[in-house]
């Protein structure tokens, strides 16, 4: 692609964002609901699909710098960068806006798709809570301030890495940012299920309320707020201190 336009940007992020949510919901799925394959396989399925998802999701959005994640596109713009793509796309209001609608549609369309997929174990899961799970994420132990405190630090690894490993030697691209979520999910993900990324819980959420689920019970909004504000905290953090150091 010779020119990219904020219409190549929007596509290539919600192609890339519906493929991340598509593969990384789908694994849950996989995991929770009834007599799916591969039914109570455990944590390192779902920490490794993540991965695995971000992988992909990378992959398909290349072109746009594959944000994939609003924490990622506020993060390089809290760093500093005049560029989300070099000489093509500037980092202002209108193509922030534009990253961040992507990223929250590509992860309704991806949690859509994933239920499609899932349909008949999600008719055949008693569990609301399991429903849910497939589309959101919760604590184990609902604390609202320590629960965002657990999504602040997990999201700040994740972009102080992407910013830093940009500009390395190595450039190790989306193999690396794969490898970082699945430890991320690892060493942090257990109090809260690690979003770390606002769009891939409001968009799922968002199509856990609209879509016809049989017995889905709550989408919890009441916890909603904890991984859109905490990730948003950890990544200005990370692309603040970025900017001071390099």
């Amino acid at each position: 692609m010779d020119t990219m336009t904020l219409g190549d940007v929007f596509l290539s992020e919600v192609l890339g964002t519906a493929t991340l949510i598509l593969l990384g919901a789908g694994v849950v799925a996989n995991q929770v609901l009834a007599k799916t394959k591969g039914n109570s396989t455990g944590w390192v399925l779902i920490t490794f699909g993540w991965g695995f998802a971000v992988f992909a999701g990378v992959y398909v959005a290349f072109a746009s710098g594959a944000h994939l994640n609003p924490a990622v596109t506020l993060g390089i713009a809290a760093s500093g960068a005049e560029w989300f793509v070099d000489g093509q796309i500037a980092v202002d209001a209108t193509s922030i806006a534009v990253y961040l609608a992507a990223e929250l549609v590509g992860a309704f369309i991806g949690a859509v798709l994933a239920w499609l997929a899932y349909k008949n174990h999600f008719d055949a899961t008693e569990d609301q809570g399991l429903k849910l799970a497939v589309f959101a994420t919760g604590p184990e132990i609902r604390n609202p301030i320590w629960n965002t405190v657990t999504e602040i630090i997990g999201t700040f690894v994740l972009v102080y890495w992407v910013l830093v490993s940009g500009y390395t030697e190595t450039m190790i691209g989306p193999l690396g940012v794969a490898l970082i979520v699945v430890v991320i999910g690892m060493g942090l993900g257990g109090p809260t299920g690690y979003a770390i990324n606002p769009a891939r819980d409001l968009g799922p959420r968002i199509a856990h309320a609209i879509l016809p689920i049989k017995g889905k019970g709550t989408s919890d909004w009441g916890y909603s707020w904890v991984p859109i504000v905490g990730p948003s905290i950890g990544a200005v953090i990370a692309g603040l201190l970025y900017a001071a150091i390099y």
